[in-house]
């Protein structure tokens, strides 16, 4: 991932450090994806995911929209922010590509690249040790190009 500093020319006194960014992520559940038709019609959906630190991984249903416009156009942006006051708006906005990780959909066969990710996902959204699969979901992994952060909370700071 891009420090955030080569992608975000402006707005860097509310900026996210790399510390800040890791945080914020890991705490959020719910991130929107933006995916793109063959005809260019964009489609926006609510995921959630976990941040290793390097990469988003989005747990989708392998039979939407969103995972069938990927398998065409593998490019993504995708929005995690919070707050209701103007002076609370924090978030970031992950742009890249999408690529496919482990069977589709997700019957748990072993693959080792999911196992941090689905350790992670576990217990941050079931309190849980092991991942339940239900044939329906998959993984998609972002390891962002760019990326472009914003936390307004310090403004008032200044």
């Amino acid at each position: 991932m891009t420090n955030g500093t080569d992608t975000q020319r402006r707005g860097r006194r509310i900026m996210m450090t790399a510390a800040e960014r890791d945080a914020y992520l890991s705490e959020q559940r719910t991130c929107r994806v933006a995916t793109v038709s063959a005809d260019g019609a964009p489609h926006i959906g609510a995921l959630w995911f976990v941040w290793d630190g390097a990469s988003l991984w989005l747990y989708s249903i392998t039979r939407s929209r969103r995972w069938a416009q990927l398998r065409k156009d593998p490019r993504v942006a995708v929005v995690v922010d919070d707050g209701v006051e103007y002076g609370d708006l924090r978030g970031m906005e992950l742009s890249g590509t999408a690529v496919f990780v482990g069977e589709a959909p997700r019957t748990g066969e072993p693959c080792p690249e999911l196992d941090a990710p689905e350790r992670m996902f576990t217990q941050k959204y079931f309190g849980l040790t092991e991942m339940p699969h239900d044939g329906r979901h998959a993984w998609l992994r972002l390891t962002p190009d760019a990326v472009a952060s914003w936390d307004f909370r310090k403004l008032a700071a200044r």
